[in-house]
């Protein structure tokens, strides 16, 4: 590089440095914050969180690093470049214009909101409070509808919320993929509801020691290969995992006295986020390219290693006899065809995590149908368990008997991450998609899996996707490795050949 562009870039990687150390502190005191820190240290620990959100958003969108990216974004220097390093400037400049206009103090009034908002959350849960709750949570809608007129409305406002988590994704195109996917799942529930065979189940709930439920969280992760040397399994009210750098990826789960695979199936789902964070490769570290390039593509590896890996009969065929070592009383009787076939029983149920794979989309649907309500159509927040209520009526035929089991059961609304939920069914998506890719590539798959031999999964997914980071786009990677974009029908396929099997249905 010539000496001025040398010097540019140097003081662009610094600014970066600094951005990624500060967030690498408010991840971990965040982690603390949900994982057991002292309650009476929530105020002062929101307000730490703020002002140190606060010093990385004012590097992201400083004088200095606007001036960087416009001297950097000359095609005389953009020449100058690799292909990786234009990537970078140009993620950069995407957060810079994206938050230049959004006054310093404003976000960090919001930062330190959502921390308390998010401990809040924990406590109407656990009292079933909504009305306690409502304060923070409109709070935080008043935010994001601020936040949108600074960031500029796209179609539409929630297009704008939409973007944040899967880059050019509309609703316009978000509508067009749930139809299409409707179209081919209700009839497939209709069939299932209809049939006479169904899954006996009711060993399931049974009382599970929690020691014995984390020995064998831990075996599992382990086999995966989750590496423990860079990340470590708590416990918390809502399973999460957070990335401080690649060298520390840490996940969390719960522990239910009576429903052993609630631990099981979580563990595997932030344990599938966590190996791609940990393989993203070392050269983008500190970088803006690190961790996952959208929240569709992250749900994609979450989704696939809890149902698609770890809801398969192969998978039971290997592991069922190690958690029979841990339960041997509770599964004595039980074999593992059966454990397979329990643990992909499709009902209709309150609790979107604890959902089967089927009807789990309706769970997202609910959720995307009312952000755009929030957002698009003037739904009120203190009108938000009326509406949840009327749409699992709807959708799924039961209706909640109270807000913990309703509108309070998830974490995302309280830390303002609205546009969110639609990743997971997008990562369903995904998903399937790349299974279907992989088997094509990997034709011994299943019998890897029944082996108990996982490596070569992560190593295909580790070379396919999670070594590049932010480096290429959700549409990118999924073109790259599938050869197509995304395509709802290989979820609807694969569900409709599972189901099929497991109800016997012609």
């Amino acid at each position: 590089m010539e000496t001025s562009m040398t010097d540019h870039w140097e003081r662009f990687q610094e600014l970066n440095r600094k951005i990624s150390g500060y967030e690498e502190a408010v991840n971990l005191l965040s982690w603390d914050l949900r994982t057991g820190a002292p309650k009476k240290g929530m105020d002062t620990r929101s307000e730490t969180l703020g002002m140190l959100s606060t010093e990385a958003f004012k590097l992201q969108t400083s004088p200095e690093m606007g001036k960087l990216l416009d001297e950097l974004s000359k095609p005389e220097l953009q020449e100058l470049l690799s292909d990786l390093d234009r990537r970078m400037v140009h993620e950069a400049r995407k957060q810079y214009e994206l938050n230049q206009s959004v006054p310093a103090e404003r976000f960090q009034e919001y930062t330190v909101l959502a921390a308390k908002s998010e401990s809040m959350w924990e406590d109407a849960k656990k009292d079933n409070d909504f009305t306690g709750f409502e304060p923070f949570l409109t709070a935080i809608v008043a935010f994001k509808q601020e936040f949108i007129d600074y960031w500029g409305v796209k179609d539409t406002r929630y297009d704008t919320l939409l973007d944040m988590y899967e880059p050019d994704m509309t609703v316009k195109e978000l509508d067009q993929v749930f139809d299409r996917l409707r179209a081919r799942l209700v009839p497939l529930a209709q069939k299932i509801e209809e049939s006479s065979h169904k899954p006996e189940s009711g060993f399931l709930n049974q009382l599970f020691d929690k020691s014995q439920q984390e020995k064998f969280g831990l075996f599992i992760l382990e086999q995966m290969g989750y590496d423990f040397e860079a990340g470590r399994l708590d416990e918390s009210v809502h399973p999460f995992a957070t990335g401080l750098n690649t060298g520390d990826v840490r996940i969390t789960t719960h522990y239910l006295q009576d429903e052993v695979t609630s631990a099981v199936f979580s563990s595997l789902h932030e344990g599938g986020h966590a190996l791609y964070e940990q393989n993203v490769a070392k050269e983008l570290e500190r970088t803006p390219l690190a961790g996952g390039t959208s929240m569709g593509i992250h749900e994609s590896q979450s989704r696939l290693w809890e149902n698609m890996i770890g809801r398969s009969r192969s998978f039971w065929k290997r592991y069922f006899r190690d958690l029979q070592q841990h339960f041997p009383e509770q599964f004595a009787q039980v074999d593992e065809h059966s454990f397979y076939l329990a643990v992909n029983r499709v009902e209709n149920s309150l609790i979107r995590i604890e959902a089967d794979e089927l009807t789990y989309n309706l769970h997202i649907i609910i959720r995307y149908e009312m952000e755009k309500m929030l957002f698009n159509e003037g739904l009120e927040v203190k009108d938000l368990p009326e509406v949840w209520n009327e749409k699992y009526k709807e959708y799924l035929g039961i209706m909640p008997p109270n807000d913990s089991l309703g509108v309070l059961q998830d974490v995302h609304w309280s830390g303002g991450d609205f546009g969110y939920f639609a990743s997971y069914s997008l990562g369903n998506m995904y998903a399937a998609q790349f299974m279907n890719t992989m088997r094509s590539e990997i034709p011994d798959m299943d019998a890897l899996i029944e082996d108990g031999n996982l490596i070569p999964i992560k190593k295909w997914l580790t070379d396919k996707v999670y070594r590049y980071g932010k480096s290429e786009t959700p549409a990118e990677i999924i073109l790259r490795v599938t050869g197509e974009p995304l395509n709802p029908d290989y979820l609807a396929e694969y569900l409709e050949n599972k189901y099929k099997e497991i109800y016997q249905l012609s």
